[in-house]
């Protein structure tokens, strides 16, 4: 039986908690937060113990979950590594690029399993579709959510776009060859929306646009490939391809059209989303990459990846500033 902590239990950190309580082979030995109120409120209402320190939960746990704020990632990921603790961190992995680059090294000298929670991975539209999308060479990205002052400790570049990175980065597995970048702060200290061009080594184009300050949420993707249009609604769960008929579209819906090199077959395809809890998937994968002795889903490498591009899109919007 694992034993984990939880280091952070506002918002995101309760639904860890809850996650946690549903995985049969670890077992919660608490949780730390410096809230007394946040604090008093999760001990009463799950009944799971407060530890007066970070490192004394440390000292008790196989796996150390660090659901914090983004600027104390670096200081407790360090701590946990270097009593070979497993870690999970939710994204960023952390708050600078030196920070990242330490804890890549660290996780190597300790040989322990190390996870970072970018969840749209886990989200079961995207799952749904992985298997149609091959070489996109062009990809379109909408992120957009309402105002919440919670996230806005970072810019909205590592709170909501680097989510659509780790995908990108994941699918594309090219060099980035020149990115651009524009963004505007708003109502923060940060960029609040942005609008990113990354090229890729391989002739790939991704166009990305994310905003917290938006009226209305929305979560898609858009991958063209040859042959092929994926669509994922993240939010809704809703998938569609769009392809030239193969033989495994025998019961799609299809139509013909002209493309003017002589007739087509389309099919319409609505690839089947199973319902499901990413965040819950995404916990029990660690947990079993860690039995099995597996590379996590999304590693450390795919975390400081991810952050190396969040980073060179920052550096480029705070070079076209204004003076």
């Amino acid at each position: 039986m694992l034993r984990v902590g939880v280091f952070g239990v506002g918002h995101l950190g309760k639904f860890h908690l809850n996650n946690w309580k549903s995985i049969e082979e670890v077992n919660i030995s608490g949780f730390f937060d410096p809230s007394d109120e946040i604090s008093a409120e999760v001990e009463e209402k799950y009944g799971i113990k407060r530890f007066p320190s970070a490192e004394e939960l440390m000292e008790i746990c196989d796996i150390v979950d660090i659901a914090a704020p983004t600027t104390y990632h670096f200081d407790l990921c360090k701590m946990a590594i270097l009593k070979s603790k497993h870690v999970f961190v939710e994204k960023p992995m952390a708050h600078t690029m030196d920070e990242a680059r330490e804890i890549v090294k660290l996780v190597k000298e300790a040989d322990v399993k190390f996870q970072v929670g970018h969840v749209e991975r886990f989200n079961p539209a995207f799952i749904a579709t992985k298997e149609y999308i091959s070489q996109p060479m062009f990809i379109e990205v909408h992120r957009l959510a309402q105002f919440n002052p919670r996230g806005t400790d970072v810019s909205v570049i590592l709170d909501l776009m680097i989510h659509d990175i780790d995908i990108i980065l994941s699918i594309v597995k090219s060099n980035v060859k020149h990115l651009s970048a524009s963004g505007v702060t708003v109502l923060s200290d940060t960029p609040d929306i942005a609008n990113v061009r990354i090229e890729f080594d391989n002739g790939c184009v991704a166009n990305l646009t994310s905003s917290r300050i938006s009226m209305k949420k929305m979560r898609k993707m858009r991958f063209f490939q040859k042959d092929a249009y994926i669509g994922i609604d993240f939010l809704s769960k809703k998938t569609e391809v769009i392809r030239y008929k193969t033989e495994k579209d025998k019961n799609a819906l299809t139509f013909d059209i002209d493309t003017g090199h002589g007739a087509k077959t389309i099919a319409v395809i609505a690839p089947e989303v199973k319902e499901s809890n990413a965040i819950l998937d995404e916990l029990r994968s660690f947990v079993q990459a860690i039995h099995s002795d597996l590379t996590p889903r999304v590693s450390e490498l795919d975390g400081y990846l991810a952050m190396e591009v969040a980073h060179q899109i920052l550096d480029k919007i705070k070079k076209n500033q204004p003076n």
